[in-house]
């Protein structure tokens, strides 16, 4: 059986800059897989699989960070998530958080809407793409929220403030935007709107430009622009 505390083993033993945050040193990590790993005992579907929990730290190391997407947690169907803060490579059509965020995209038509919803091309950009929790049970949104993942989500936004290379700040919805606490405004930019739900009532997300803007900022601070283009219809 795959287990999350043989994937955390191996993502510590692979020298990841990573871990040496407190979380995976003071065994915060290990009490969390421990935890989910009981759950899949108990035969919850847990997802993503294993091997992609700590895809987010192992495609984008700290010293390559130049912005950050925080995220809640996985999609909670199976075949939908790939260890990606709102990346998504299921069969069916777009989410609808997802369809909002990509239409924001530099240059996005939309008479083409992007098809193409794996966003692994940021994350080797330098793009933290990282959830408040970094597992799920299938059919259950919010299940690990709980679990104790927030505390990575945490040390790793206070991570990258610390360090000495200017990075961006995409903080979308008030659970991201709390998170303005732990970052260094002198050092670093913030770029904050609505959450891309279509629940979300003040409808504050779209048109806001976070790509844009976020692009700005590094080029205003010598790092950079990100190339946001995705296949599949997206801008070109």
């Amino acid at each position: 059986m795959k287990s999350v505390s043989a994937a955390l083993r191996r993502f510590v033993e692979s020298g990841s800059s990573w871990a040496a945050l407190p979380f995976f040193t003071d065994g915060s990590a290990e009490a969390v897989a421990a935890r989910v790993d009981a759950r899949i005992a108990e035969g919850a579907v847990v997802l993503p699989e294993p091997d992609q929990v700590f895809r987010a730290l192992t495609l984008t190391p700290l010293p390559a960070v130049k912005a950050v997407i925080l995220g809640q947690d996985p999609y909670p169907t199976p075949g939908d998530a790939n260890g990606l803060a709102f990346s998504y490579v299921g069969k069916r059509r777009l989410p609808a958080s997802l369809k909002v965020i990509l239409a924001e995209l530099p240059g996005a038509d939309p008479d083409r809407p992007a098809r193409d919803g794996d966003l692994t091309p940021w994350a080797r950009q330098g793009v933290l793409l990282l959830n408040a929790a970094l597992t799920v049970e299938a059919g259950k949104s919010g299940a690990h929220l709980r679990s104790g993942w927030s505390a990575l989500t945490d040390q790793a936004v206070a991570a990258v403030s610390a360090v000495a290379e200017p990075a961006v700040f995409l903080l979308w919805g008030a659970q991201a935007r709390a998170r303005a606490a732990l970052i260094d405004p002198e050092r670093h930019g913030i770029v904050e709107s609505g959450h891309p739900s279509p629940l979300n009532r003040h409808r504050d997300f779209a048109g806001s430009r976070p790509f844009d803007r976020a692009n700005d900022w590094l080029a205003a601070h010598g790092r950079a622009p990100i190339d946001w283009t995705l296949g599949g219809g997206a801008a070109a």
